[in-house]
């Protein structure tokens, strides 16, 4: 990396001085709101206070309280601590004030409990200097201070943050050489979900207008069961599900007290459903306020007609999940059943579901039921459906399939959750690319793949057009990104039909 001099910007709070970097002006760790600890601690966002002089802008700001990451996979990483949580960085071509760039804004993804967007897999300088416009990444409150549903806070203290966030860029953007006119979020996993809240949120219109949502998970939590929940997660310290009673909590311990639950999530199965079997207790509420409805009843209802709309998936995105659980080669037939149950689409779930996917999967095998039905229920469905919703309430989408198998591990990954952000940050030996480019690394393959994904993400952050056509209900045009990419009808079929009828929404508290 060249470091060569340095630039100074002035936003609304104080003069920010960043580095130039590799041909880019980079600024790291400018406070977008206070940090929410002290009084401010479970509350939504308080606007950031103003400063006097210029401040260094050269470090990411600290990473929020978080768990530790999936089967001891550290979601903690090497960055300064503090309680300024709330801050974002930016790259940008020239901070010129004429200049009225698009800009990207990245929203992290880690199951609402772990992330950080000074990441290194999330090192924006390709996206930013390949497309030549402005890239914005942010920090938003997770686990239990972000999303725990408790008496005496706001809902989605998380997404309130990501609002937060945006409406700094609108305010500031312009002077590090932005257009706060040409403004698309995208994110991956979480943040996905998160993206798909942002469609859906009356605070958030108007903030941006072009979305991607790589990855969209499926549950999202009833209030009722987002409150069953955090009253569970509090009784791990003894504690009520009180903003009183967990401020006497140190944020950083606190996140053990999420992390508690985990173990115990299955034995919670008669109330919580199919969320006891997935991997957080954390995700966005439908609480008819901060988020009046679930994303797929408020797009199809219109809430985003106006916001143009790429949503995809990868092709085998529960494999990561099976591969770091050991699962890859172990599922049993009983096992395959049990999931069918779970996750398999019908009313109630249970054997409907099971006798659906064995009808129309006869030849596969009990890892392949597992993994697919993992995959539909979890990611493919409710993203594939999150653009159908988006059609029906008058807006238009372009749907995507990742089908490039990581090459890590002779392939055995497949395409799999996850393998769109080294892709498209081109971030090859940094975070999740370390496993999945293991021991192989970046390739003429790899980057052929990789410019390609990130060309269509800034083309659509440019225009509107990512290179494919919008998606439609008749042919259902879908860009299947591989060594030799095409755009084809929709890949899953047999899955689509399976599901066609099925109701992604908020998840009830059952009983």
């Amino acid at each position: 990396m060249t470091s060569v001099g340095a630039s100074v910007v002035r936003t609304h709070a104080g003069a920010v001085r960043g580095r130039r970097e590799d041909g880019l002006v980079v600024f790291r760790g400018i406070p977008f709101a206070e940090p929410p600890v002290g009084d401010a601690r479970f509350a939504a966002p308080r606007p950031v206070t103003a400063w006097d002089g210029t401040r260094d802008a050269f470090a990411f700001g600290p990473p929020p309280p978080q768990e530790s990451g999936f089967q001891g996979r550290t979601g903690v990483i090497d960055a300064p601590m503090g309680d300024d949580w709330l801050t974002v960085n930016v790259w940008t071509p020239d901070p010129d004030p004429a200049a009225g760039r698009p800009v990207m804004v990245w929203i992290y993804g880690g199951a609402y409990k772990l992330g950080h967007s000074g990441s290194p897999g999330y090192d924006a300088r390709r996206i930013a200097r390949d497309g030549d416009l402005v890239v914005v990444t942010l920090n938003y409150r997770l686990g239990v201070e972000g999303f725990a549903r408790i008496d005496g806070a706001p809902a989605n203290r998380g997404l309130l943050d990501q609002v937060a966030a945006l409406e700094w860029v609108r305010e500031n953007i312009a002077a590090f050489g932005g257009d706060p006119g040409r403004v698309t979020v995208f994110g991956e996993s979480a943040g996905a979900g998160s993206v798909a809240s942002l469609l859906a949120m009356p605070s958030a219109a108007g903030l941006f207008g072009r979305a991607i949502a790589q990855s969209v998970p499926g549950p999202f939590f009833s209030d009722g069961l987002a409150r069953d929940i955090a009253a569970a997660i509090a009784a791990e310290a003894a504690l009520r599900p009180t903003a009183a009673d967990l401020s006497s909590v140190d944020p950083r311990r606190l996140t053990a007290v999420g992390e508690a639950l985990g173990p115990k999530m299955r034995e919670f199965e008669d109330r919580w459903g199919m969320v006891a079997h997935t991997l957080t207790a954390f995700s966005p509420v439908v609480d008819g306020e901060v988020l009046p409805t679930a994303p797929w009843q408020a797009l199809a209802a219109g809430s985003a007609r106006d916001v143009e709309l790429i949503v995809g998936h990868t092709r085998n995105e529960y494999r990561l999940f099976a591969a770091l659980g050991g699962q890859l080669g172990t599922i049993t037939d009983e096992q395959a059943t049990a999931a069918l149950h779970t996750f398999g689409p019908g009313p109630g779930f249970g054997a409907d579901g099971e006798r659906a996917y064995r009808a129309a999967f006869p030849d596969a095998s009990p890892e392949e039921l597992y993994e697919w039905v993992h995959s539909d229920a979890v990611f493919r469905m409710p993203s594939l459906r999150l653009a159908e919703a988006q059609i029906a309430g008058g807006g238009r989408a372009h749907v995507y399939e990742l089908a490039w198998p990581a090459p890590a591990y002779g392939g055995a990954l497949g395409a799999c959750h996850g393998l769109d952000i080294p892709l498209l940050f081109g971030t090859f030996t940094a975070d999740l690319g370390l496993m999945l480019f293991a021991g192989v690394g970046s390739s003429p393959e790899a980057e052929a793949v990789s410019s390609r994904f990130r060309t269509a993400w800034t083309a659509f952050a440019t225009t509107g057009d990512p290179g494919w056509p919008a998606y439609d209900t008749e042919r259902r045009p879908t860009q299947v990104f591989d060594t030799e990419s095409v755009v084809t009808a929709y890949p899953h079929e047999t899955s689509r039909r399976l599901w066609e009828h099925h109701d992604f929404g908020a998840l009830p508290l059952i009983g």
